[in-house]
């Protein structure tokens, strides 16, 4: 919930950053520093919540939700390269999100309904960008990475206690 908020609100300000980058290669780097920050905020969030009600994130559930959330992932990461390579950048914002969602969805599984919506609503604004103009990509980006986060963050931190 709050790790959520938390990881809307950098997103946030990387989309504002990304998108006065000159360059490609300067807008991936603030998009990649935005994922590896993402990354600190939610083990961190996750360390505090285990923590504050006695589990391990260890436990059963929480190495299912690790087992279903991480493969998309790795593919995003995979995609990533490809399509840089390839000279397809204005891809990535679709395809991001889009496996976001999926990732979402999958270790959604193991969690509370609501985040499996969330996993659904990031897969439908991925397919959006997939198919919307190419210049809209951090604005999307801004709408799923900071405000579904943000949303999404509020609903679970006021009915699941953070």
């Amino acid at each position: 919930g709050w790790g959520e908020i938390a990881i809307g609100l950098t997103a946030f300000v990387a989309a504002a950053i990304a998108a006065a980058r000159p360059t490609v290669d300067e807008w991936l780097a603030v998009w990649m520093a935005e994922a590896v920050l993402s990354l600190v905020i939610a083990s961190s969030a996750m360390l505090l919540k285990a923590r504050a009600v006695g589990a391990s994130i260890l436990s059963r559930p929480g190495r299912k939700f690790a087992l279903s959330f991480s493969p998309p992932m790795a593919v995003g990461a995979l995609l990533t390269a490809v399509l840089y390579r390839a000279g397809l950048a204005e891809a990535l914002p679709g395809t991001w999100l889009a496996l976001y969602g999926t990732a979402v969805m999958a270790g959604g599984a193991f969690s509370v309904p609501s985040v499996i919506v969330m996993g659904a609503c990031f897969f439908a604004l991925g397919a959006a960008a997939l198919f919307g103009p190419a210049a809209w990509g951090d604005a999307f980006m801004a709408a799923g990475f900071g405000g579904l986060h943000i949303i999404f963050g509020a609903v679970i931190a006021r009915r699941h206690g953070g």
